[in-house]
């Protein structure tokens, strides 16, 4: 599998599509968007999972659990694929990728603060630690450091399929037809999907500027956006972030072949 393949997952644009926004450890929101999916589910239904299940929510591990479950459910289905149900990475992902490698960071202590601004304590305690013990084991040198951060990922390995997941999120995902790229929270127009980088979880400014077609996309789909502005729609974008984890819904929308929105389910 080339790097590309790794972090991009194609989907069959003649399908319907499910596109949900970002959980923030709400599970039980999640497994009502679960439910309202599975009553009306066709073969061939695809899932795209847009980021951002860690992070702000109390219950992180419930939330990880209920996504493996679904698609577990979603791949016993008659003629489904591994392919039909895709997680892409989102910030918050992201920065527990880089709070597992903290240890490397010049100053590692201004960098935990940074991510515990962002939300990033509930998920430190969701495998078992504290931002007062990360902080401590900052403040003490490399080696405790290191200690702590293996503890972490051995933490995260230990719940069933959690590390697994962790290893298989997508950076983006698009359609085999071109009509619909699903990202995070935004891109930069100005540069090739191949280059986005950090943009894909950065990029918010990037998103709001689209006003044409992404290399040939007819539409960019993301799932966070910092403001929480609920489903906002122009010809090129769609932005389905309804405030999950801060007292809003989580929203999901149907894509019906070719791109256009169906149905829009809230929880």
């Amino acid at each position: 599998m080339s790097p590309e393949q790794s972090i991009f997952q194609t989907l069959r644009g003649d399908a319907r599509i499910w596109a949900i926004g970002a959980v923030h450890g709400a599970a039980d929101r999640l497994s009502s968007i679960h439910r309202q999916i599975s009553r009306q589910y066709r073969t061939g239904d695809q899932i795209v999972y847009l980021g951002n299940y860690f992070g702000h929510g109390r219950d992180i591990r419930p939330t990880i659990d209920a996504m493996l479950l679904f698609r577990r459910a979603v791949l016993a289905e008659p003629g489904a694929d591994c392919g039909d149900v895709v997680f892409l990475r989102g910030a918050q992902e992201e920065m527990w990728q880089k709070l597992l490698q903290l240890q490397f960071a010049s100053r590692p202590a201004e960098v935990l603060r940074w991510m515990a601004d962002q939300g990033i304590g509930a998920t430190i305690e969701a495998y078992g630690s504290t931002l007062e013990e990360a902080m401590l084991s900052a403040r003490d040198g490399t080696l405790s450091l290191t200690r702590w951060t293996n503890q972490m990922r051995q933490n995260l390995r230990a719940c069933d399929g959690h590390g697994s997941l962790m290893s298989a999120l997508r950076h983006a995902a698009f359609t085999d037809s071109g009509s619909l790229l699903f990202v995070h929270a935004g891109l930069d127009p100005a540069r090739p999907l191949a280059a986005q980088s950090d943009s894909f979880w950065w990029g918010a400014s990037g998103f709001s500027a689209i006003d044409a077609p992404y290399e040939g996309y007819r539409r960019v789909v993301r799932g966070f956006d910092r403001r929480r502005g609920g489903l906002m729609e122009t010809p090129h974008t769609l932005s389905i972030d309804g405030g999950c984890g801060f007292g809003g819904d989580l929203l999901a929308v149907e894509l019906i072949p070719g791109g256009a929105t169906g149905q829009v389910l809230r929880a």
